[in-house]
């Protein structure tokens, strides 16, 4: 950088990416796996994979599978939240490759949320 006009140049290309992620993601689903070291030892990469592989496969164009740091409930891991714009977040717990692939095929594709798999009160 080399000037004000410099900084405020990279302002304005950096807000109009910021409008654009804003603007069109309003129908993405976001699933997000627990990926810290809780997560990891616990399988959570297994299940990572496996979410972007069935993801891929499906070519579900608007699931977008992301990691995440602890997610605070450590004993429940691999712990995989699922974001669907305009509904409450659903929270999967101990969930093993089988687990996510029922997921994809009953959430994600077919809208209906697997209870079993949810947090027992």
């Amino acid at each position: 950088m080399k000037s004000i006009a410099d900084i405020n140049s990279i302002r304005e290309r950096m807000q109009s990416q910021i409008i654009l992620r804003e603007n069109s993601d309003n129908d993405e689903i976001r699933v997000v796996v627990g990926m810290a070291t809780c997560g990891i030892s616990a399988g959570a990469r297994p299940v990572f994979n496996t979410l972007v592989d069935e993801v891929a496969t499906r070519q579900l164009k608007n699931v977008k599978v992301t990691r995440a740091g602890c997610l605070g409930m450590c004993k429940l891991e691999p712990i995989v939240e699922v974001y669907v714009p305009g509904q409450e977040k659903v929270t999967y717990v101990q969930v093993d490759p089988e687990k996510a692939k029922k997921i994809v095929a009953s959430h994600l594709v077919n809208g209906n949320i697997v209870t079993e798999y949810l947090i027992k009160e």
